[in-house]
């Protein structure tokens, strides 16, 4: 890349209304975390069944509430904003170990493509359509296992998957978030923390287990198991004493969306 490439990305990255713009889709990610823990929470009260635990549901639940259309559009343009800035920090990276650099732009890129895509979600309930996200999992894993080799790719799919929840997981654990974000001083410091703590494990717990679920589909050759979000924690109801861990995964969820919300404020852009 260019070094007159990485100064046009630089500029654009360092614009203030880009950043607002940035800044308004961690806050609209973190309103749909909010949403799929409740409805998380919600499922572990019926005993199983409910609504959509994912953002497919999540907006779903949006686009049905008053004013809701005006939320969604603001959400296309902070998703793909967020999106689309997470791409330019590919072009502004440097660090003197190329695997170090270019593992570091694989992230970047990989946030980016989420980010978009759920751009892509959200303007399609804006524009009065509908999606599932469980339906989109089930349809690729089918595809995948019809394709010759599609069962190797769909288990590597599966362990990437499992392996981004373990990444959660540990920086979680390691609080490692908080050199995303300016943490403020005193107790709202504290909270923010403990909130990014709790959030970051139960994030990853759900990665975790949408992972094996793309891996059991892969080796049952049955493509309904590969149900993303909304499947694995329904998934964990059926566990022993899945409803408990459900419900606690669920506030997780919820306190993950807060964290986002305040990272919308407190994020080093």
């Amino acid at each position: 890349m260019t070094s007159r490439a990485q100064g046009t990305a630089r500029d654009v990255s360092g614009n203030r209304a880009f950043h607002v713009l940035a800044r308004s889709g961690f806050a609209v990610n973190g309103l749909l975390h909010i949403l799929i823990g409740a409805i998380a929470i919600g499922v572990a009260a019926s005993g199983g069944s409910g609504g959509e635990a994912d953002q497919s549901g999540a907006l779903k639940q949006v686009s049905s509430t008053p004013g809701g259309l005006f939320v969604l559009w603001i959400a296309v343009v902070g998703l793909f904003a967020l999106g689309l800035w997470q791409l330019v920090q590919m072009a502004v990276i440097s660090n003197p170990d190329p695997k170090k650099k270019w593992g570091k732009r694989a992230s970047e890129g990989g946030k980016g493509v989420v980010y978009l895509a759920l751009g892509v979600t959200a303007l399609t309930f804006a524009l009065g359509g509908s999606t599932s996200s469980s339906d989109s999992s089930q349809t690729l894993s089918a595809r995948l296992l019809e394709t010759p080799g599609g069962v190797f790719l769909l288990v590597a799919i599966g362990l990437a998957v499992f392996g981004g929840g373990v990444g959660f997981v540990v920086i979680g654990i390691r609080r490692t978030f908080r050199k995303l974000i300016r943490v403020p001083a005193g107790t709202a410091g504290r909270a923010v923390v403990v909130l990014g703590v709790v959030g970051y494990v139960a994030k990853g717990i759900a990665l975790g287990v949408v992972g094996i679920l793309f891996v059991v589909a892969a080796f049952t050759v049955d493509s309904e198991k590969a149900s993303g979000l909304d499947g694995a924690l329904k998934a964990l109801a059926d566990l022993p004493f899945g409803i408990v861990v459900l419900v606690l995964v669920g506030i997780g969820l919820i306190a993950y969306g807060v964290f986002l919300v305040a990272r919308a404020r407190l994020a080093k852009l």
